[in-house]
C-alpha cells in the first residue's frame, strides 16, 4: 500500500501547473518560451505577477499535501512523510505529463518543508526573499534558501534532527538543478528578477 501512496504523492507532484496555465492563456508551450523550464519563475516572465503567485503557491500546496494530508494516511512511521514529500518533489521536477520535464522543485520542496519543519521553511522564506531583492537573482535565491534549510531544521527543529539527512538531501538537489543558473552566473548571463526570457533556442534548454 505504501507504493500506491508514494505513486499517488508523485502524480500529484507532476500536475504541470505552469505548463497548464500558459497553455490555456496563450496556447502555447511553456518549454518554447524564457528559459523553458516548467516553473513559476518562467511563467512570471511569460505572463507576470498575475498568474506566477497562484501557480507558485499551488505548487506549494502540492509539497504540503504529500506531507500532510496523505502522508497521514499512508501509515505511521517517521520516514513516510519523507518519502511521500520526496515523491511529490520528483514529480514536480519529472512530469510524466509533459515528457518528464518539469521545474526546479524548489516550489513543491518548500511546501514539504512548510509541512515538516515550518519555522525552518520561514527562515528558508526570509532567506530567499532577502536575497532576491538584494541580488536580482530568484537562483541566488532558491540556492542560498536551500543551503540554510540543515542549518534550520538542526537549531528550530530539534525534534527533526533525525531527519536531517532529508533535508540535506532535498538542499542538494536544489543545487544540482540549479547547475545551469549556476553557469550563468559565473558567465554573467543569468536572468535577473523582472526581466522576461526570449524564447528557447532550437535544441530546448539546460535543465
Amino acid at each position: 500500500m505504501i507504493v500506491l501512496w508514494i505513486l499517488t504523492a508523485y502524480l500529484v507532484g507532476a500536475i504541470p501547473t505552469s505548463y497548464l496555465v500558459v497553455r490555456a492563456i496563450k496556447g502555447v508551450d511553456l518549454r518554447t518560451l524564457g528559459s523553458g523550464n516548467l516553473g513559476a519563475t518562467n511563467l512570471y516572465r511569460v505572463l507576470g505577477f498575475r498568474y506566477a503567485i497562484p501557480v507558485a503557491l499551488f505548487d506549494v500546496a502540492k509539497g504540503l499535501f504529500a506531507v500532510a494530508v496523505l502522508a497521514p494516511r499512508a501509515g505511521a512511521g517517521e520516514f513516510v512523510p519523507v518519502w511521500l514529500g520526496g515523491a511529490a518533489v520528483l514529480g514536480h521536477v519529472f512530469s510524466p505529463f509533459v515528457g518528464f520535464r518539469g521545474g526546479k522543485g524548489v516550489a513543491t520542496g518548500a511546501g514539504v518543508v512548510l509541512g515538516l519543519a515550518p519555522w525552518a521553511f520561514l527562515t528558508g522564506l526570509a532567506t530567499w526573499v532577502v536575497v532576491v531583492f538584494a541580488t536580482g537573482y530568484v537562483s541566488v535565491g532558491s540556492l542560498l534558501a536551500a543551503v540554510s534549510l540543515p542549518l534550520a531544521v538542526f537549531w528550530l527543529h530539534p525534534e527533526r534532527r533525525g531527519l536531517i539527512w532529508a533535508f540535506a538531501l532535498l538542499a542538494a538537489a536544489v543545487v544540482v538543478l540549479h547547475r545551469a543558473n549556476i553557469a550563468r552566473l559565473i558567465a554573467g548571463t543569468e536572468h535577473r528578477f523582472g526581466r522576461r526570457g526570449r524564447s528557447v533556442p532550437e535544441g530546448g534548454p539546460s535543465r
